[in-house]
């Protein structure tokens, strides 16, 4: 297997997925390579401007993507692709619409038979288990909370150590050990923006300067930098 899952896809100030054009040509590689690209949380803009934004970035690294909705059989499609990136936006609706496209499973088998994976932020969500670790708002019945499933591990992407001055709701952490307190067996990771995970190998490393928040139920909250062990992630 081989992913880049990305907590977001841009940084204040900068330029649509400009942060990691470099770590998204490296992974794909030298030569050029045409990924099918699920346009799917996308809710307030249209897919083929989705698209559009994807395409101008991934051009200028020497890559090209194709959004899966111009597939008459989008299942043949991810069967035949050479690389899938799923984009993020709302994590609610980019589950239903894999769920009825019938996605999830095909997306695995291409994936652990070489395709690369490239996912952000609900992109990013939908390779672990489930969605449950998602911030969005569920506006759609996703028929299931059951995604991808291709590391055994929860991310929580854009994480953040505390609220908004002026906001008394829960903090991100209180919402990840509700969480853990459902699902004692599981890790979370706290994905903070600009870092990534890269997977290859069987092995795990983080990328990016900002460090990683790792929950468990029973254990304290810890940090872990790139360059750290992430292997027990991947047991």
């Amino acid at each position: 297997m081989k992913l880049l899952l990305l907590s977001n896809s841009t940084m204040p100030g900068e330029p649509y997925l400009d942060y990691p054009k470099n770590e998204i040509k490296k992974f794909l590689g030298e030569k050029s390579v045409t990924a099918v690209f699920i346009p799917y949380a996308a809710v307030t803009f249209s897919f083929d401007t989705y698209c559009e934004k994807v395409e101008e970035r991934f051009a200028e690294v020497g890559h090209h993507i194709k959004g899966i909705h111009t597939f008459k059989n989008p299942v043949k499609a991810i069967e035949e692709a050479e690389a899938i990136v799923v984009g993020g936006g709302n994590t609610w609706q980019l589950v239903r619409m894999m769920h009825d496209q019938k996605l999830m499973n095909p997306i695995r088998e291409r994936v652990y038979n070489g395709a690369p994976y490239i996912g952000w932020s609900a992109g990013s969500n939908v390779a672990c288990p489930t969605l449950r670790t998602t911030n969005d708002m569920p506006i759609i019945d996703p028929l299931g909370f059951d995604c991808i499933n291709m590391v055994p591990f929860q991310i929580n992407p854009h994480y953040l150590d505390a609220n908004p001055e002026g906001h008394g709701g829960e903090t991100r952490e209180q919402r990840i050990t509700e969480f853990l307190e459902i699902n004692p067996n599981c890790y979370v990771a706290g994905l903070r923006e600009g870092t990534m995970f890269k997977v290859e190998d069987g092995k795990i490393e983080l990328i990016g300067e900002r460090s990683c928040r790792i929950f468990r139920k029973g254990q304290e909250p810890y940090e872990l930098k790139a360059g750290d062990d992430f292997s027990f992630l991947l047991p």
